[in-house]
């Protein structure tokens, strides 16, 4: 007999929110091969990721557009994140990224700092923070994917790196706003990715 797995309806008022004191905790290792709740979690919040950028599934689900979202959002303290995106390339192709991360970590990162000229949002945070998030252009992260099933080492540059760095904060408690500059948070950075 199996036990049944229930799966977690995800949606922006199932989302913590930084006003939440969870938020800010640290997320806990989690143990492989992964157990059949925190598969289907990680499909779960995968499926949100994806739902959330078309228009009407979005509306009609209550969803906030994303890119990526961590195990501590939903209320789960694990070090597990889904990100999901395509962007195009400087040669005009598509690369389409879609990663279910375990335990990621980063194990290298570049001097070179970056940001989003436009500055981040995150899906639990309502209220607006204007500045520049600064973060590392490349970082090289380890962990398992899921989508891969396997071990993986990814080396990740500008716009994905970004992402990867947003989640993997999560889930030791930073929020993005922590990197802006309080006193200056419009203020160049020398020699920075700017995306």
């Amino acid at each position: 007999m199996y036990a049944e797995v229930k799966i977690m309806l995800i949606n922006n008022d199932t989302i913590i929110k930084d006003t939440n004191p969870l938020i800010r905790e640290k997320s806990e290792l989690v143990s492989l091969p992964l157990s059949k709740e925190d598969e289907t979690l990680l499909r779960d919040m995968l499926q949100y990721v994806k739902d959330s950028t078309d228009e009407e599934k979005a509306t009609k689900l209550n969803l906030r557009p994303a890119v990526g979202i961590s195990a501590i959002q939903v209320g789960i303290k694990k070090r597990m994140c889904a990100v999901a995106f395509d962007e195009t390339d400087k040669d005009g192709n598509m690369v389409k990224y879609e990663f279910m991360l375990v335990n990621p970590k980063i194990v290298s990162r570049s001097v070179q700092p970056a940001y989003l000229e436009s500055g981040e949002g995150c899906l639990s945070v309502e209220n607006e923070h204007r500045g520049y998030v600064v973060r590392n252009a490349r970082v090289t992260i380890r962990a398992f994917d899921l989508v891969q099933n396997q071990d993986v080492e990814i080396r990740a540059r500008g716009y994905i790196a970004i992402v990867l760095q947003h989640e993997l904060d999560h889930m030791d408690g930073i929020l993005f706003y922590d990197h802006i500059n309080k006193k200056e948070p419009n203020k160049p950075i020398e020699g920075a990715l700017v995306l």
